[in-house]
C-alpha cells in the first residue's frame, strides 16, 4: 500500500483521527444527578460569581481551539475550512499526544478577518487558548493581533510563531557548531510572509543584527506599497543592503529559507561565508535540496522534512507552549514565553549531537514538550502575563 492509500484508509478508519471521551463514569441515577441536573447547577453558580473558577470546574483550563479558515493550508493553498479539517484534527492529535492538552478543530467557512475575529471572540469562553492556523497573510497578522488584545488568554499563529521558534533553536546549535556569534552573523531570509516575519523579530530579540528579508524581487524596502513588507524592512537591514537575493547572499553566515522550492544551488552556497549555515525550509521541495547545499560547502543543513536530519517541525514547540502557557493561565504568549521555548529546545542538543551535525532534537525524545513547559510557564511568570504558578505535569509522549 502507497502513502496515499494508507492514509486515506486511516482516516476513513476512524472515521477522522479524532473524539470526545467523558471522563467522568454517569451509570447510575446518583453519578446523573452530579454530572448534569440537579448537581450541575452548582458549579454554575460558583462560575457565575468568579468566572476564573471555570478554570476548577471545567475542562477550559486544558483546552484549545485549532482554528482556521483554510486560506492558506501547507502547500496546498486556499482549499477552504472543509478540506482544511484533516489538518486541524491532526493538530488536535499532536496536542494530546504531545502535551496531554485537549484541542479542538474550528473550520470557519469565512476569510473575512472581521468574521474571522468575531467568531473567535464568540467562542472563547470555552477554551484556555486559541491556536490560529492556515490563515494566509497578510490577514493573519491583523486576525492574531486584535485578538491577542482583546482576549484575556493566549491566541498563538502556529504558521508564525511555531517556526520561528524552532528555527531560532536549531540556529543556536548552529552557532556551537561553526563557532560564531549569532550578533555578529549575516543571515539572509527569503520569504517575508507569515513565517519568515516571526523568525527575523524573534531573531532580533535574540541578538541578531545583520538580517535580510528577500521575497521574490530581492531585498524588501521602507518604500514598499505593502505595509507588513516596509514595518519588517524598517526593522531590519542596517546596512541597507540591496539586490536579488543571490546577489546578497554574498557573504553571509546563514541563509533561511520560508518560500518555495529551488531558489539555490550549490554555486550560490559557495559564495556565502566560511561554514554556512543553510535553513532550507520551504515544504514539500525545499529551497535547495540537502545533497546540493552540502555539495556547496554548507557545514549545517536543515529542512522541513521528516526524512532528513535537522527537521524543522512545529511539533517541537507548539504543544509544550500551549502546556505551560495553560499551566499558568497565561493571558498571552509573548517574546520572552517563545524565546524561553527556543532555548529550552536547544539546551537539549548535546556535544555529541553537534558532533554529528545535529541541531535540532528529535520530536519524539518525550522530554521535550515538559521542558518547553516548564520554561514557558516560568518566563510568562517571569514577564507578569501568568495569572497563577501552576506546576507543569505533562500527560504526554
Amino acid at each position: 500500500m502507497n502513502l496515499r492509500d494508507e492514509a486515506l484508509a486511516l482516516h476513513r478508519e476512524g472515521p477522522g483521527k479524532i473524539t470526545v471521551q467523558s471522563i467522568t463514569p454517569v451509570r447510575d441515577k446518583h453519578q446523573l444527578s452530579l454530572a448534569y441536573t440537579p448537581g450541575v447547577a452548582e458549579p454554575c453558580r460558583e462560575i457565575e460569581k468568579n468566572p476564573e473558577l471555570a478554570y476548577e470546574y471545567t475542562a477550559k483550563g486544558n483546552m484549545v481551539a485549532v482554528v482556521t479558515d483554510g486560506s492558506a493550508v501547507l502547500g496546498l493553498g486556499n482549499i477552504g475550512p472543509l478540506a482544511a479539517m484533516p489538518v486541524m484534527e491532526g493538530k488536535a492529535v499532536l496536542f494530546r499526544d504531545f502535551a496531554g492538552v485537549d484541542a479542538f478543530p474550528i473550520c470557519l467557512a469565512t476569510q473575512d478577518p472581521e468574521e474571522i475575529i468575531a467568531a473567535v471572540r464568540a467562542i472563547a469562553p470555552s477554551f484556555g487558548g486559541i491556536n490560529l492556523e492556515d490563515i494566509s497573510a497578510p490577514r493573519c497578522f491583523e486576525i492574531e493581533r486584535r485578538l491577542d488584545a482583546e482576549l484575556e488568554i493566549p491566541v498563538f499563529h502556529d504558521d508564525q510563531h511555531g517556526t520561528a521558534v524552532v528555527t531560532l533553536a536549531g540556529l543556536l546549535g548552529a552557532m556551537r557548531i561553526v563557532e560564531k556569534k549569532l550578533s555578529e552573523v549575516k543571515i539572509v531570509i527569503n520569504g517575508s510572509g507569515a513565517a519568515g516575519t516571526a523568525i527575523s523579530k524573534l531573531l532580533l530579540d535574540a541578538g541578531a543584527k545583520r538580517i535580510l528579508v528577500c521575497d521574490r524581487n530581492g531585498v524588501i524596502k521602507k518604500e514598499s506599497k505593502d505595509a507588513a513588507k516596509a514595518r519588517l524592512a524598517s526593522l531590519t537591514n542596517p546596512e541597507q543592503e540591496q539586490g536579488t537575493l543571490h546577489q546578497v547572499l554574498r557573504g553571509a553566515d546563514v541563509f533561511i529559507g520560508v518560500s518555495q522550492p529551488n531558489q539555490l544551488g550549490r554555486d550560490q552556497v559557495r559564495i556565502m561565508a566560511t561554514d554556512p549555515v543553510v535553513f532550507a525550509l520551504a515544504n514539500p521541495e525545499p529551497e535547495i535540496w540537502p545533497q546540493e547545499a552540502a555539495k556547496g560547502g554548507a557545514k549545517v543543513i536543515a529542512t522541513g522534512r521528516s526524512d532528513f536530519p535537522n527537521q524543522v517541525n512545529n511539533v517541537l514547540g507548539f504543544p509544550g507552549i500551549f502546556k505551560g502557557a495553560l499551566s499558568v493561565r497565561a493571558t498571552t504568549i509573548n517574546q520572552q514565553m517563545k524565546m524561553a521555548a527556543a532555548e529550552a529546545i536547544a539546551s537539549l542538543i548535546t556535544e555529541d549531537d553537534l558532533a554529528r551535525g545535529t541541531v535540532i532534537p528529535d520530536p519524539f525524545l518525550a522530554k521535550v514538550p515538559q521542558i518547553v513547559a516548564q520554561k514557558v510557564a516560568e518566563a510568562a511568570v517571569r514577564s507578569g502575563v501568568a495569572k497563577a504558578s501552576g506546576e507543569v505535569s505533562c500527560g504526554c509522549m
